[in-house]
């Protein structure tokens, strides 16, 4: 399995930027398939995510109505269209696949289990 990441970048307060994750190597339907996000010195976060196939999605309060997660399930691809970007939205972003495990959910919390999968990471930058 692999997930690859890309379409981070640099933009300025108030800019939009869409990341996409590629998906390779499985067969099955993912029980949660999302993005997590890490900044220097902070803790890291679920961003948005889709369970079950896409019957539901999951949003981290802070980026509700500026983030919008999506899929294409022909091209097994996941976006996550980022709007509205702040600077607090600055940080190096993660896609994260689970074909076993459910995640551990928490009202907009939501965090990974031992048998998740993760992209290398693409960096976003608000200024």
């Amino acid at each position: 399995v692999q997930l690859v990441e890309s379409g981070g970048g640099s933009v300025q307060d108030g800019g939009s930027l869409r990341l996409s994750c590629q998906a390779s190597g499985y067969t099955h339907t993912t029980n949660y398939i999302g993005w997590f996000r890490q900044a220097p010195g902070k803790e890291r976060e679920g961003v948005a995510a889709l369970y079950r196939g896409g019957e539901g999605t999951l949003y981290a309060d802070s980026v509700k109505g500026r983030f919008t997660i999506s899929q294409d399930k022909a091209a097994r691809t996941v976006y996550l269209q980022m709007d509205d970007l702040k600077p607090e939205d600055t940080a190096m972003y993660y896609c994260a696949a689970d074909w076993v495990g459910w995640w551990n959910v928490d009202g907009s919390r939501f965090e990974t289990t031992g048998t998740t999968r993760w992209g290398q990471g693409t960096q976003v930058t608000v200024s």
